[in-house]
């Protein structure tokens, strides 16, 4: 009685939930090998400067909120839809940090194992020489009269800079000798300084900020930096809560500007002075000549002259004779002749109408242009120079309630719409005026245009991690140098003996990188490792190039 064998149709059994795991992962480890191959990081950082691209080219919330906003109301439709995207907020938005840390984990992935065989190979020797060197895209052969020992140790001293090995093979000697390791270390370098790059850039955006401040010259109440409310805009980090800023005070002594015969700013630069650490307890100021792309260095803080402009200075004596005066910065808005506009409020001293109300309907307010070199075409101002040689203003003076009281935030360089639009403001006068000249309003209040003083644009930046941006910057471009420059190249010389005195000396060589100029290269190896080692003329040799 023979046993029954199993049919060849059967079924496997399969056990219920083994494949759902075993799916998991081979999924988990398919996505990883994916996510860390080189095409995915390069595919990674392509993506990033993609997306860096709507920064650039939309006015961001860190940088002038107002523009945002400005931006918003002009493009009703798609203006909501791009800040649900957070395209005014395009680096610290979630696609974009995602497309970060994806491109960091891709590098790390994909340069750690190349590393650990990168060290493996620095350790291996030489491959031995294949079989049949003459099917190699490099060869030559030569029968030459000389010792087989003589023309191995004088083939070894000849390939000095090579990483080579020797071999017994048979009664001949074989040499191995490869060189170019450097190409290698230099793309590893490049990778692991661009992950390095991108790390210091991220610590530079989490513990760094950046603020902008307009200074008045001559005489200005400077500038000190002690609470980012201190500046026009402000920048912080996401660990920064302002807190720990470097306190730094600084105020110009005047400003200076170098134009060509066009308006073309030449060079400007500005006389300051200034106090940080120690000089804060001792009052003690600092001269310094702040120049473009020279910015002044403090406690880690860099301080960079950006722009300048002009604030005008006007005066209004109110009925009673109790006077106001300010100076406040006007936006340039022609960057070649420097035309400006700007706003200015001014609150009736106290006495001046006993009755808030009363008081509140007689606030002034300022707006129009200022030219630092008057051109007129009839009475229509405009600027033909950028320096201060006859500045003049055209203004409208409105009488009523300002917005003093309100609470509300207003723009620095225009009244509210809304005020004028309810008649809580109404235009008394608009004249041109001349530096010196006033006008007198119906009720016998009086506005003088004094002149005006330049401002000069300044940006706080401190990043602790930019001397590390610029190392791996720097250690990038010499990875990438190296990885160009240097070539592998693999060469075996097999050393046998001959008849009559002679020994047979086989080259062969390969190119493991690109193959220019590997003919000629090959050429001078065999000269070199040849020459002089034929005690009488040499036989046929033959050679394939």
């Amino acid at each position: 009685m023979t046993s029954a064998s199993p049919r060849a149709d059967a079924k496997v059994r399969k056990v219920p939930g083994a494949a759902g795991p075993k799916r998991l992962l081979a999924l988990m480890r398919n996505t990883w090998r994916t996510l860390t191959s080189m095409g995915t990081a390069l595919v990674l950082l392509f993506l990033l400067a993609l997306a860096a691209i709507p920064g650039a080219l939309l006015p961001q919330r860190s940088l002038n909120e107002a523009k945002v906003e400005e931006y918003i109301a002009e493009h009703p439709t798609i203006g909501p839809w791009l800040d649900r995207l957070e395209a005014f907020d395009v680096f610290s938005s979630f696609w974009f940090t995602a497309i970060y840390v994806l491109l960091f984990i891709s590098l790390v992935g994909c340069l750690a194992p190349r590393l650990v065989e990168h060290i493996k190979s620095l350790r291996a020797t030489p491959v031995a020489a294949p079989r049949n060197l003459s099917r190699l895209p490099k060869h030559h052969t030569a029968e030459i009269h000389a010792d087989k020992d003589a023309v191995a140790t004088a083939a070894e001293q000849r390939l000095n800079g090579w990483r080579r090995v020797t071999r017994a093979d048979g009664d001949g000697v074989e040499i191995s000798a490869e060189k170019g390791y450097l190409r290698e270390f230099g793309n590893i370098v490049f990778h692991f300084s661009l992950l390095g790059l991108l790390v210091a850039v991220a610590v530079g955006k989490l513990f760094g900020y950046e603020g902008n401040v307009i200074v008045i010259a001559d005489g200005g109440p400077g500038f000190c930096s002690a609470s980012p409310a201190a500046f026009d805009s402000f920048r912080a980090g996401n660990t920064v809560d302002g807190t720990s800023l470097t306190p730094i005070c600084l105020r110009v002594n005047d400003f200076d500007a170098q134009y060509l015969p066009s308006g073309q700013a030449l060079s400007f630069a500005a006389n300051i002075d200034y106090q940080a650490g120690a000089d804060l307890d001792t009052d003690t100021w600092r001269p310094y000549h702040l120049k473009v792309n020279e910015p002044l260095r403090v406690g880690g803080d860099r301080i960079y002259l950006q722009g300048h402009g002009y604030a005008p200075t006007f005066t209004v004596t109110f009925p009673d004779g109790q006077t106001r005066t300010q100076t406040v910065q006007w936006r340039p808005d022609d960057p070649v002749t420097l035309l400006s506009s700007g706003v200015m409020r001014f609150d009736p001293p106290g006495g001046t109408y006993p009755d808030p109300e009363e008081r509140r309907k007689h606030q002034l307010a300022i707006q129009g242009l200022f030219a630092p070199t008057e051109q007129l075409h009839g009475t229509l101002l405009s600027s033909s120079f950028p320096a201060l040689n006859n500045p003049a203003v055209a203004i409208d003076i409105y009488r009523g309630d300002a917005g003093l009281d309100t609470g509300r935030p207003q723009s620095l360089f225009s009244l509210d719409p809304r005020l004028i639009e309810q008649n809580r403001l109404t235009k008394a006068a608009r004249v041109n005026l001349r530096a010196g000249q006033e006008t007198t309003l119906d009720d016998g209040t009086r506005v003088r245009f004094d002149g005006a003083l330049p401002f000069i644009n300044v940006q706080v930046s401190h990043d602790p991690a930019q001397v590390w941006v610029l190392v791996f910057a720097m250690t990038m471009m010499a990875g990438l140098l190296v990885s160009l420059i240097v070539r592998r190249r693999r060469v075996w010389v097999r050393i046998t003996p001959g008849g009559a005195g002679t020994v047979s000396v086989e080259l062969g060589g390969l190119a493991r990188t690109d193959n220019s100029g590997w003919g000629e290269e090959f050429e001078r190896s065999t000269q070199r490792l040849l020459d002089g080692l034929d005690s009488e003329p040499a036989q046929l040799s033959k050679e394939k190039v």
